[in-house]
């Protein structure tokens, strides 16, 4: 099959408030509520208009963790990402295929953006979602599903014959223990009245959960502790379970990183967590994380980049440096994760891709990341939108419902006298049935309700 070429016809940006029903803490972050993204595109394809979409919670403290600015402040850093990239696509004079839109009108909105001053992380937000829509956009048009249509080259990239996308029919669910959350119903907290688990022991319980994503401090003695206190509970309630420690930049240097660990293999209560320790994810801040070799660090299990993931040569260099895997986000571009993912089918047994989540929220956003991660191969996969955020939040009934009905398996429909019927992911046995998102387009056979949403201007 041809490569797509189209031509933009239009580029629509909108959002939509979303609260939080339990508080979501990661490093130094405390998150309750911030804006959902959207973006809607009008492509041309052969004479005929081809719609795309996608969509990404705007988190704040994550892309730019500068502590100056506020969380509106980080909010309106990624609405100018994509402003910037909205402009910049919209430029294209000439139809083409959607990896070629990235490489240069991509590139230019990134480049455009830092020149004013936005940080690459949050310069590349804009340009990763307007390649999600346009992906989308030429699925559609070609009538093939994701892992079909990039496998025969639909998009343009040069990644389509270096890799072997797996139209897998399920994944394993990834639990985040944010540092905010409860371990168990003695604990004091919030305890919304929806009916949803509220504590990592409920969580396992509802669920039947086995993989868990531990966030981290920083400050060896009071992870400790917490590890301890959740390593308690998985041997208690789950069963053959596995972690991965994210460290969220919150360590100050190798050194520092080196006294946690050690503090971690010297305790006995954390030697069965150690030993099903998966992964260690982005300890030390991006400011030296790609310029401290990770040689000397008696750390056995792979560390892994995520927010240093801002420039198309991070891998590489961290891999020179020891790092040993990578995340894949599409908050951080479709082809960064391909282009990631053809690396580490050259060394399988040293390097890995992760999934992870930016608590991607139902719809367009959950169902769009978690396809692209395992289709890459990707067995469990960090997510934490649907624990974080009620079903679909305050989006029309009728917009849950067309998800619900366009994706049943991957939601299902929950009807109680404490939160009325309501659209949810639907992880069972710790799975998530993805065979209803092998859809023609990206993930993609419900739409936003366009007019409900609030325009980016």
């Amino acid at each position: 099959m041809n490569a797509v070429a189209l031509a933009l016809r239009s580029v629509s940006l909108f959002e939509r408030p979303v609260m939080l029903r339990l508080p979501f803490r990661f490093g130094a972050a405390t998150v309750t509520h911030c804006p959902q993204a959207f973006v809607r595109v009008e492509a041309e394809i052969g004479g005929r208009r081809v719609v795309g979409a996608t969509a990404e919670l705007m988190v704040p403290k994550w892309f730019d963790k500068s502590p100056q600015w506020t969380h509106e402040q980080n909010f309106e850093q990624l609405r100018e990402a994509l402003r910037i990239a909205c402009d910049v696509y919209g430029q294209a004079d000439a139809p083409m295929t959607p990896w070629m839109l990235a490489a240069t009108q991509g590139e230019l909105a990134v480049a455009h953006a830092q020149s004013r001053g936005l940080p690459r992380l949050v310069a590349q937000f804009g340009a990763a979602l307007l390649d999600k829509a346009i992906g989308d956009a030429a699925l559609r048009g070609a009538g093939c599903d994701w892992v079909t249509g990039v496998q025969a080259g639909v998009l343009g990239d040069p990644f389509s014959g270096q890799l072997k996308l797996v139209a897998t029919p399920d994944v394993w669910l990834r639990h985040t223990v944010g540092l905010a959350d409860r371990l168990t119903p003695n604990e004091p907290g919030p305890e919304p009245a929806d009916g949803l688990p509220a504590t990592l022991q409920d969580a396992i319980t509802a669920n039947g959960l086995c993989y868990f994503k531990l966030k981290l401090q920083g400050r060896a003695d009071a992870d400790i502790e917490r590890l301890s206190r959740i390593a308690a509970v998985l041997d208690a309630t789950a069963v053959d379970w596995r972690v991965t420690l994210d460290g969220n930049e919150s360590f100050s240097d190798t050194q520092a990183l080196a006294g946690f660990w050690q503090q971690l293999a010297a305790s006995p209560a954390l030697k069965v967590l150690r030993q099903r320790t998966l992964l260690l994810e982005q300890p030390l801040p991006r400011l030296v994380a790609l310029s401290e070799s990770l040689s000397k660090l008696d750390i056995d299990v792979p560390i892994i980049l995520d927010e240093s993931d801002d420039h198309a040569e991070a891998f590489e260099e961290g891999i020179a440096l020891g790092y040993r895997g990578i995340s894949s986000k599409a908050c951080k571009g479709i082809y960064r994760s391909l282009q990631n993912a053809v690396r580490v089918a050259q060394e399988p047994h040293r390097l890995l891709l992760s999934g992870e989540d930016l608590t991607c929220q139902a719809g367009l956003a959950v169902q769009q990341d978690t396809l692209l991660a395992a289709s890459l191969g990707v067995m469990h996969i960090e997510r934490n939108g649907h624990h974080y955020v009620d079903g679909f939040g305050i989006a029309p009934q009728a917009e849950a419902r067309a998800f619900g009905l366009a994706h049943a398996g991957f939601y299902a429909e929950t009807d109680s006298a404490v939160s009325g019927s309501r659209h949810r992911l639907a992880p069972r046995g710790g799975k998530l049935d993805l065979r209803t998102l092998h859809t023609p387009g990206f993930a993609s056979a419900a739409m936003p309700l366009w007019d409900t949403l609030t325009p980016i201007t």
